[in-house]
C-alpha cells in the first residue's frame, strides 16, 4: 500500500496540483468557462491576504458585508426588529435553493441550540405544498423572510418569495411595509434586489466569484448567524480557515484533503468503483450526505476536460448516504453482499460535551451508552467491510451468510461536533473535490449541466399555461395533454 500512495502522490505532481492550489488561493480565473476566480476561502480568511480582482482588494469588501450582516443579526436577536404591527420577529425563513439552502440548513440543523432565540426555517421546494404547510405554522406578524439567491432570478425562489409577500398582504400588511419589515435580500445582484422591492438597508451582497455551493461562508450564511449568533458564525469561518491553511501548506503525505481525494481517484479510476456513501454516525449530521451530494456531483459531474474534449476516463462517483445507524437497516445489505462495490466515508465525533453536561446522572449515562453504541457500530461496520467474515473466529460455511469483505472505507473522527470542527469538515470536502477535479483535468466551479433544464422548464411553463404544446417531443406532448385533462 505505501507504493500505491507514492504512485498517487506522483500522479498529483504530474497533474501540477501544487500550481493549481496556488492559482486557487491567489485569485486566478480558475473557473475558466466563466472567466472567474473561486475565492470562497477569502470569505473565511482571518487576515488580509492582498488578493485583488480587477485592481480592487477583496478582503476589505468581505469585511464590510460581514459587519452589515452583524448589524442585522443583532437587531433580530435582540428583539429590535419588528414586523408590520410592531411585534418582535420570532421566526426567520430562508428562501433559497441548492447552496443557498443546503449549506445554511446543514449548519443550523447540526449546531442549533435546543432553545434558540429565533427559530430558523428553510424553504426550497417550488411545488407550493411545502410553502403552504410552513406558512400555516407561522405568524405573519412575527416572521421574517431571507430571500437568498445569487442571481435573484431563480424561478423557484422567486415563486416562494412572491407567495410569502402575498401571504403577508393577506393578513393586512401593505406591500411597502411587508417588503421593508419582513424581507432581507442576499444576492450578487444589487439592481435585481432593488427592482424586486428589497430596501437598500436590508440588502446583503456577495460576489460572482462565490459559487452557490460554496456560499454558506458569505452573507448567505445569515440564518446561521441569526440562529447561532455572530460569534459562532465567526468560529465556523475560523474552523474552515484552519483547513484552508492546512490544505495550502501541508505536504501531500499529511494533507487530509489531498489524501481523501487520492483515495477517491484510486477507488474510482483504478478499482472501478462507481459509488460513494457518506455515513455520519451522529444524527445531528443527517443533512451532510445531501449537502455533499450537491457539492461533489454538481462540481465534478463533468465529461468534458479543461481543453473542451470528451474525457476518456471516469470522473465523479455517484454520491449518496444516510445517517449510519439508519442506513444499517436500509442499504448496508448491498454494501456487504451486493454485486456493486461502494466506497464509504464514516464520520463521527469522539466526544459529546452536550451529553457530559446533562445534569441528570441516569439520563447522562443512558445517552453516553447510546453514543458508545453508535461508535461501536461504526467501527464494526468499517471492519466488516474490510475483512468480511474473516473477522469472525469461525467464518460461516453457508454461502448465503458469507461476507466477502475487501470493500474500501475511510473513517473521519472529530474531537467533537462544534462550529470550528464542522467548518473544518465542510472545507475538507470542498478541497477534496477541487483536488479530484485537478487530477481529472475538469472545471469543478461551473455547472452548465443544470442550465438547459431550467431553460426548457420556462418554455414548458408557457406551454402549460397556454395549452400550446407544439414544438415538443411526442412523449412530452402526451404528458401535457394528460395534465390538461384532454384525451391523449
Amino acid at each position: 500500500m505505501p507504493q500505491t500512495w507514492q504512485a498517487l502522490y506522483a500522479l498529483a505532481e504530474q497533474q501540477h496540483l501544487s500550481v493549481a492550489v496556488e492559482r486557487l488561493f491567489t485569485g486566478d480565473a480558475i473557473n475558466h468557462t466563466e472567466n472567474r476566480a473561486a475565492l470562497h476561502m477569502l470569505l473565511r480568511a482571518q487576515a488580509c491576504e492582498g488578493v485583488q480582482i480587477d485592481g480592487q482588494a477583496i478582503y476589505p469588501q468581505v469585511q464590510v458585508q460581514i459587519e452589515r450582516m452583524a448589524v442585522l443579526v443583532h437587531r433580530i436577536r435582540a428583539g429590535q426588529w419588528r414586523g408590520f404591527t410592531g411585534l418582535a420577529i420570532t421566526d426567520v425563513v430562508n428562501m433559497g435553493v441548492g447552496g443557498s439552502d443546503l449549506g445554511p440548513q446543514l449548519v443550523v440543523n447540526a449546531l442549533q441550540p435546543s432553545n434558540p432565540k429565533i427559530r430558523a426555517h428553510y424553504l426550497s421546494s417550488m411545488d407550493g405544498a411545502r410553502t403552504a404547510s410552513l406558512l400555516d405554522k407561522l405568524n405573519p406578524h412575527t416572521t421574517l423572510f431571507v430571500f437568498a439567491s445569487k442571481t435573484f432570478t431563480t424561478i423557484d425562489t422567486l415563486a416562494n418569495a412572491q407567495t410569502a409577500l402575498e401571504w403577508l398582504m393577506a393578513f393586512g400588511a401593505s406591500r411597502a411595509l411587508a417588503l421593508k419589515q419582513h424581507f432581507i435580500g442576499v444576492s450578487a445582484s444589487v439592481p435585481k434586489m432593488t427592482a424586486w422591492g428589497i430596501v437598500p438597508e436590508h440588502q446583503l451582497y456577495f460576489w460572482d466569484w462565490v459559487g452557490g455551493r460554496y456560499s454558506l461562508w458569505s452573507t448567505i450564511g445569515l440564518t446561521i448567524a441569526i440562529a447561532l449568533g455572530m460569534d459562532d458564525f465567526k468560529r465556523l469561518l475560523k474552523g474552515a480557515n484552519a483547513m484552508d491553511v492546512h490544505f495550502r501548506t501541508a505536504p501531500w503525505q499529511e494533507n487530509l484533503p489531498v489524501r481523501l481525494a487520492l483515495s477517491t481517484i484510486w477507488n474510482r479510476n483504478f478499482l472501478g468503483i462507481h459509488g460513494k456513501a457518506i455515513l455520519p454516525y451522529d444524527a445531528r449530521l443527517e443533512l451532510l450526505p445531501s449537502y455533499l451530494t450537491q457539492l461533489i456531483m454538481e462540481s465534478n459531474g463533468k465529461s468534458i476536460d479543461d481543453a473542451g474534449r470528451a474525457v476518456s476516463y471516469s470522473t465523479c462517483p455517484i454520491v449518496w448516504g444516510e445517517v449510519g445507524p439508519n442506513a444499517q437497516h436500509a442499504f448496508y445489505q448491498l454494501l456487504h453482499q451486493g454485486t456493486e462495490a461502494v466506497a464509504c466515508d464514516f464520520i463521527a465525533p469522539i466526544h459529546r460535551p452536550d451529553i457530559e453536561d446533562e445534569k441528570d446522572g441516569a439520563t447522562r449515562a443512558a445517552l453516553n451508552y447510546q453514543h458508545q453504541l453508535a461508535l461501536a457500530n461504526l467501527l464494526a461496520q468499517s471492519s466488516v467491510l474490510m475483512l468480511g467474515d474473516a473477522a469472525l473466529d469461525v467464518p460461516p460455511t453457508d454461502a448465503h451468510k458469507h461476507y466477502a469483505g475487501n470493500q474500501p472505507s475511510t473513517t473521519l473522527l472529530l474531537e467533537q461536533l462544534d462550529t470550528h470542527s464542522l467548518g473544518a469538515l465542510i472545507a475538507l470536502y470542498e478541497h477534496q473535490t477541487f483536488v479530484e477535479a485537478v487530477i481529472w483535468h475538469i472545471n469543478p466551479f461551473d455547472q452548465w449541466g443544470v442550465e438547459l433544464g431550467k431553460q426548457i422548464a420556462l418554455k414548458t411553463l408557457t406551454a402549460l399555461q397556454t395549452g400550446q404544446s407544439d414544438g415538443f417531443d411526442g412523449a412530452t406532448q402526451a404528458l401535457m395533454l394528460t395534465l390538461s385533462g384532454k384525451p391523449v
